[in-house]
């Protein structure tokens, strides 16, 4: 190992090339006896894990030293009516924060004992959005038009670089000299942004070939991935799901201590006036939380927890109750690929029923989605119902610790 770390030092071996001198365990180890050395920091608890290594740092982590260990915990169990996911599961949430997953619990508790969570997934696509430079705004004009007059043909394309995905659509928008294509894919059980961004390369090829347009960058930022955009609130991007259950006056006083009138106070001014004032494109209490949590403990990639943050939380008056539902327009899920593969995280999404690739391509990744989606429901009722009771700095005194 001294031979090793001597070489990292001089330079004679760069610190991404272990790998390739020795085998992956022994590479880990170096790297993080090096980076020890370096920085007077001792790793012992990091150089213990479980997962395996060999998969981890050739698939999801280059640089490995070892790894960082979060809290899980399980909420529910949680009914939910949905047409993938139709059963009681409970929940697996990895966090640091106290009280989340009680209150998630609670929640789930509620909707359970109401009949379960009723969910519906409307529309299923990944996007990616190349954007082109065109001459001028009349060049501009001519390859959206040749785009438009020739879908079918990009359609070919893009299925010769898959056997899992297919394009389902393409949306263009023009601003001065930029044209931007925005890209939807059916993905099956796949998050999908590797294959769409394999197939939307071959496109863009096609489309720069036959329309003199030139590539400026594969993704445009009008796909939108990972930052707060209104076009996926309004266009979807992955999941669009809704969930929803009916409570009754009785209930709301039993499990949350208040009353439907408060609860549709507490929606209305905070999650839609108050985030209207503010410019949120999310209108939520806090459904970031319950996606972060389920992201990290199933493999998902926790950066598009901001596209899931564009939550919509609706509260209805019923008679004898209310109706309260959620809609997550752009929920981006596999149960393949990426993180899944980790020994832990496919544990967990095991334990939802749902790991690796359905019977059905898709049917798993929507199962995800459809129990994802009502976990967001049992957090948000959970946290409206606190704050209408005046419940939510008492639950973190005691819990939050």
């Amino acid at each position: 190992m001294e031979d090793y770390i001597g070489k990292l030092k001089d330079g004679t071996i760069k610190i991404h090339a272990l790998e390739n001198e020795m085998p992956v365990e022994e590479a880990v180890s170096v790297r993080r006896a090096f980076i020890e050395e370096e920085t007077g920091c001792k790793f012992e608890k990091v150089s213990g894990f479980t997962i395996d290594i060999e998969r981890a740092a050739r698939k999801n982590c280059e640089n490995m030293i070892g790894t960082v260990q979060i809290p899980l915990g399980i909420a529910g169990k949680l009914k939910v009516n949905g047409e993938y996911a139709d059963s009681e599961y409970y929940i697996p949430l990895a966090t640091t924060e106290g009280a989340l997953i009680a209150s998630i619990n609670r929640g789930c508790k509620a909707i359970t004992k109401a009949g379960g969570a009723d969910v519906r997934i409307q529309r299923d696509g990944m996007t990616r959005a190349p954007v082109f430079s065109a001459r001028d705004v009349i060049h501009a004009g001519n390859i959206i038009k040749w785009i438009d007059a020739n879908t079918e043909t990009l359609k070919e394309i893009a299925q010769s670089t898959t056997s899992h995905g297919k394009l389902t659509g393409i949306t263009c928008f023009l601003t001065g000299t930029n044209v931007y294509v925005r890209i939807e894919f059916f993905t099956g059980d796949a998050m999908g942004m590797n294959m769409v961004t394999i197939a939307s390369e071959k496109i863009s090829e096609k489309i720069c070939e036959e329309t003199g347009a030139v590539l400026v960058a594969l993704s445009g930022n009008m796909c939108t991935d990972k930052k707060p955009a209104a076009i996926n609130l309004i266009l979807g991007r992955g999941k669009t799901v809704s969930a929803g259950v009916f409570l009754s006056d009785d209930m709301i006083k039993e499990v949350f201590k208040t009353d439907a009138k408060t609860l549709m106070e507490v929606n209305n001014r905070k999650n839609l006036v108050g985030s209207a004032r503010a410019g949120a494109l999310g209108f939520n209490a806090h459904a970031a939380n319950v996606i972060a949590a389920i992201f990290l403990a199933c493999g998902q990639d926790p950066a598009h927890v901001v596209e899931g943050s564009n939550t919509i939380t609706t509260v209805d008056q019923m008679e004898k109750g209310v109706y309260v539902s959620v809609t997550l327009p752009s929920l981006q899920v596999g149960t393949v690929g990426g993180g899944t593969g980790l020994d832990t995280q496919r544990e967990c999404l095991s334990l939802l029923g749902c790991s690796g690739g359905g019977e059905v391509s898709g049917n798993n990744s929507r199962k995800l989605a459809e129990i994802i989606a009502s976990a967001v429901l049992a957090g948000e009722l959970s946290l409206i119902g606190a704050l209408g009771a005046g419940h939510l700095a008492r639950a973190h005194k005691t819990l939050g610790r």
